[in-house]
């Protein structure tokens, strides 16, 4: 995949969102992500474009795609909130419906519990109106960090 942007990627994306910064490894082949946070509040709603490099064979979005995207737009509330770095411990999803080509596709999470360094989150990844995939994830927070503009400065040891 090239550093560039291709034109569908830079074409429509909704007003309040921005392109997040995560453009190497996984992040750079499945991606681009964009999100959009309340100042406020701290909540975030992160979102891509299906493109088709995020495709199956019936030109709609992968499941593994969506998982993917699950994953990281869920377990993001806890660095968001807590300030943590985290892996993912498990994720359950609910797959009720697909994602079709150019379809721009969004998600977000909740904190449900947290005890020490383990925390449970309830998680939605929607398209509109349409709900695709609802669930709940556990994330391990594995180090402090401190969020500034533009990039991640590590606090605790890795």
């Amino acid at each position: 995949m090239s550093d560039d942007l291709t034109e569908v990627q830079t074409a429509i994306v909704p007003d309040g969102f921005v392109i997040n910064l995560w453009n190497r490894g996984f992040g750079r082949t499945v991606g681009p992500f964009y999100s959009s946070r309340d100042a406020a509040t701290g909540d975030e709603v992160m979102a891509f474009r299906v493109e088709e490099h995020h495709a199956n064979g019936m030109n709609n979005c992968h499941g593994g795609m969506l998982m993917s995207f699950a994953d990281m737009a869920w377990g993001r509330v806890v660095s968001n909130k807590r300030e943590i770095g985290w892996v993912t411990v498990r994720l359950t999803t609910d797959f009720l419906s697909g994602a079709h080509m150019g379809d721009w596709v969004e998600g977000t999470s909740e904190i449900i519990t947290e005890q020490d360094d383990v925390f449970t989150v309830r998680g939605r990844i929607w398209c509109g109106e349409r709900t695709l995939i609802t669930g709940t994830g556990v994330y391990k927070g594995i180090r402090s960090i401190s969020r500034k503009a533009g990039y991640r400065e590590t606090r605790g040891v890795a």
